[in-house]
């Protein structure tokens, strides 16, 4: 037991130079590799959470023009149905102030005929007044004829 013991540290002493060399091996490679991979990693993942981001927002971007031009065509056609509906309007009052001239000339028309049929019926009854006259005259007379003869 005695003979391990210093066998052990003789073997302690000869691994004391590895561990120093596997420590600094340690500690440059951290700092020669490592951070700058680290670093790197770290730029790289900025650069994609950005180029993420800028997605994002150009989706939020094209999201708000469709609305928009959803609203303004949304605009366009209410102002079209309201041209249209104006349009129908004047259209009915164009045919309506038509039909009540048509209406008018119609009913001047009509009472034209009234007053020019009523004008023929007086002069028809004054005819046959005149002629039941007549008739009656030449029916008494030859009734008086008769009688007289």
């Amino acid at each position: 037991m005695e003979a391990i013991l210093p066998a052990l540290g003789e073997l302690l002493l000869q691994a004391l130079p590895t561990f120093f060399v596997v420590l600094f091996l340690h500690f440059f490679l951290k700092a020669i590799f490592f951070k700058p991979l680290e670093k790197v990693l770290a730029q790289r993942r900025e650069a994609t959470e950005g180029a993420r981001q800028q997605a994002q927002r150009s989706l939020e971007a094209a999201a708000q023009k469709t609305a928009e031009y959803g609203e303004s065509l949304r605009a366009a056609r209410t102002e079209i149905y309201k041209e249209q509906e104006e349009l129908r309007r004047q259209w009915r009052a164009e045919q309506a102030a038509r039909v009540q001239e048509a209406r008018r000339n119609t009913d001047l028309i009509v009472k034209q005929a009234k007053e020019q049929l009523a004008a023929e019926a007086a002069e028809a009854r004054r005819a046959l007044e005149g002629e039941s006259r007549a008739i009656a005259d030449a029916v008494t007379a030859a009734i008086l004829e008769e009688k007289a003869a």
